[in-house]
């Protein structure tokens, strides 16, 4: 889900802001901007992983050194060593530009190394992800909020068209019926013959297993039950909810494809609408 969470940290040493935006994606994806060396910066992202599940996610980390003291330190003797060689070969006709001896190699140490600074300014960048990351899911729990009261709603929708699907599935064979006897008796009428009712019967029993819906707008009614449970879960249950999406989409297809009713195919063109937005929220959701 979309979200977006800022903390900043300061301490003696540091200054550190986190920020974090994410994007929808059915799977993880972490990108992370920072100075910190690859073993801080994979640490950062198995933090990220504690808190989130699914999304694009982009972890920026800004810091600002505020100590005092230098890292920094001049080689007094590296500098004579220089001026020295210098100044017998400018002579005494040349003057010695010292802004261009101190751009020369191993003048200027730093004293603080890469690993060391690392760890310093570690704790403070820790401490502003966790607080972005509050921050994020504060925002992404709203939006949750609001997508659990509408996947809901739909399903009510798509639990109400199941149930006239239900009622209405028992006329299919009864018209069925009385359409194909009213149509062999006329044909037996204009060739003045007869045919035995028991064929009648098995040609209905045919047609009747073919288009029974009972198993499938049973399944459907689980799913849909199964879903309203997932949904009111504390836990991530975003890939169990996509599965169980798909599965509700294909009992709708079966039941429109056997049924051969114009009314329960309206019924299944609507609750297909309603599987299609669940799909669409559920595909975002954590």
């Amino acid at each position: 889900m979309t979200g977006h969470g800022q903390a900043s940290v300061q301490n003696d040493h540091v200054r550190v802001v986190a920020e974090l935006k994410t994007v929808n994606n059915r799977f993880l994806k972490t990108s992370i901007n920072c100075d910190l060396d690859a073993a801080h910066q994979a640490k950062l992202e198995a933090l990220v992983k504690q808190h989130i599940h699914r999304g694009s996610v982009n972890l920026r980390i800004n810091s600002q050194i505020l100590s005092g003291e230098s890292n920094y330190q001049l080689n007094a003797e590296v500098i004579r060593a220089y001026w020295l060689q210098l100044s017998e070969i400018a002579g005494s006709t040349q003057a010695i530009n010292v802004e261009s001896i101190l751009k020369l190699p191993g003048v200027v140490a730093d004293n603080v190394s890469n690993d060391d600074q690392n760890e310093r300014v570690w704790p403070a960048v820790e401490q502003a992800t966790r607080e972005a990351l509050v921050q994020l899911n504060k925002m992404r729990e709203l939006e949750g909020s609001v997508m659990q009261k509408d996947m809901i709603s739909n399903c009510e929708i798509i639990s109400t068209n199941l149930e006239s699907i239900k009622s209405l599935a028992p006329r299919v064979i009864t018209h069925y019926s009385k359409r194909m006897t009213e149509r062999i008796n006329s044909l037996l009428e204009s060739h003045d013959t007869s045919i035995d009712a028991t064929d009648i019967v098995k040609e209905v029993g045919v047609f009747a297993e073919k288009c029974d819906i009972s198993e499938e707008t049973v399944r459907l009614g689980c799913h849909i039950e199964q879903f309203n449970k997932l949904i009111q879960e504390d836990s991530s249950n975003g890939k169990k909810l996509d599965f169980l999406v798909q599965e509700m989409l294909r009992e709708t297809n079966t039941i429109g494809s056997k049924a051969n009713d114009v009314e329960i195919a309206n019924h299944v063109v609507e609750i297909k609408t309603c599987i299609e937005r669940i799909r669409e929220m559920v595909q975002n959701v954590e």
